[in-house]
């Protein structure tokens, strides 16, 4: 991190740990959870075909099905792949999904790579012929965003903003209502992979209600270190299966409209540790050295406009001071003015686009200054975090090795990427800044 300027800022602490109330909340879930008694999932109970969307799919085998989006007689249905993995033993049903959002292609690509022979033949993990339950993978679910570069669906409707959906509601609801009803509402856990939208990008993190029992067991078992603990937004499909007691889990990772190699790596790293953790695949799960659960975040926001030039990205390691980006307008050249970071932290989300305007947010900023040092203990040659996963050789570990760091706080606006969103909401033609689960 050599060569960043620094700016003397007096310093403002705006976490440490977990608020009371909410490790209380916690606790109480954990405690209240107990692993079910599930006969249907024991090796020795009775293990046959399986029924989606009125296909059949044998154990020990992978089928690739067509569900329409809309179950139309006119108009396109926008049929969409689905691949069923189905073991030969027993075991949970695990949905993992991407392309919730057409522009968002981590999950595409993760579940591409998935579905490959590289993965799923003979002696691979993911061979049916050795598997443990049923994994149900979609790289695209909104194929007709996908296939228009666009985050909605034809109606200009946000798909995860209307789960469990209405098959009498608009063209949204009635996607997300076939989407719950195949895909969603029987599984055991759910895995929806994400990348930030147009004019930003994320480090690898997780979204997750850590008060949630079951969600929290699967947040820690995907393997990394950035859980952000918070309620999911309303009409989310991480809030319905909560509400519906499925434990379901959001990944981010990368931006919108490219492939980040680095973050569909991680994506595929956590696949696999919770197929591992539910003893689904074979193989011992890869742990991270330690975690940072989070409760609370701060928006560090442009104070003049004009053009952006951002030092550093997301996943960098900030000491307090130092520079983030400066600000410059061609209309008074010769004037710039610098972001800095307020404390020690770590930006887990950063803007891309180099247009600004007063007030529009730069980065997302997580305040890590009593643990600042384990952080950099895990970091490359250009200050940047090295998440477990990313790298080729993550080191396995034992779940009571795993140190956990709580962050105290609140998220500003009330969500993780509330700021944001209501930060561009006003402005005309720049819904490209827009950020959900």
């Amino acid at each position: 991190m050599a060569g960043r300027k620094k700016v003397k800022k007096t310093k403002v602490r705006v976490a440490h740990e977990l608020p009371k109330r909410r490790k209380i909340a916690i606790q109480e879930a954990l405690a209240a959870h107990q692993t079910e008694d599930r006969p249907e999932w024991d090796r020795t109970a009775v293990w046959g075909n399986i029924k989606l969307f009125r296909k059949t799919i044998k154990p020990g085998t992978i089928r690739t099905i067509l569900l329409p989006l809309l179950e139309v007689d006119l108009g396109d249905p926008w049929p969409i792949p689905i691949t069923i993995l189905h073991g030969v033993r027993p075991g949970p049903t695990i949905t993992i999904l991407g392309g919730i959002h057409g522009d968002e292609l981590t999950g595409a690509s993760a579940c591409t790579h998935l579905l490959s022979n590289s993965f799923t033949d003979v002696g691979k993990p993911l061979d049916p012929k050795q598997l443990a339950g049923t994994i149900r993978i979609v790289p695209v679910v909104n194929l007709p965003g996908y296939r228009g570069k666009s985050r909605y669906f034809p109606d200009g409707r946000d798909l995860n903003r209307n789960f469990p959906g209405d098959y009498k509601g608009s063209t949204t609801k009635r996607v997300a209502a076939q989407v719950w009803k195949y895909l969603l509402k029987d599984s055991d856990a759910i895995i929806d992979l994400h990348s930030a939208a147009k004019g930003r990008s994320n480090m690898p993190q997780l979204r997750v209600n850590l008060a949630h029992a079951g969600s929290n067991i699967l947040a820690k078992a995907f393997g990394i270190e950035i859980l952000l603990d918070s309620k999911a937004p309303s009409g989310s499909l991480r809030k319905a299966a909560n509400e519906h007691d499925i434990p379901a889990i959001t990944y981010e990772g990368g931006g919108a409209n490219l492939i980040d190699n680095t973050t569909v790596k991680v994506a595929i790293h956590g696949v696999l540790n919770v197929l591992k953790s539910l003893r689904m695949i074979p193989g011992k799960p890869n742990r991270p050295r330690f975690r940072v659960l989070a409760s609370g975040s701060r928006w560090l926001r442009a104070g003049e406009g004009g053009l952006l030039d951002m030092f550093v990205s997301a996943g960098s390691v900030m000491r307090e001071g130092e520079v983030i980006a400066t600000i410059s307008d061609p209309a008074t050249p010769g004037l710039t003015v610098d972001i800095v970071a307020p404390e020690d932290g770590l930006l887990v989300g950063a803007a891309t686009n180099p247009f600004t305007a007063s007030g529009m947010p730069v980065g997302h900023f997580l305040p890590v200054s009593k643990h600042i040092s384990l952080l950099e203990e895990q970091i490359d040659s250009m200050g940047k975090f090295i998440v477990c996963g990313s790298d080729e050789k993550p080191s396995w570990r034992e779940e009571t090795d795993v140190s956990e760091v709580a962050l105290d706080g609140e998220w500003s606006g009330g969500s993780v990427d509330s700021e944001w969103v209501n930060a561009v909401s006003n402005q005309k033609n720049l819904d490209t800044y827009q950020e959900f689960e």
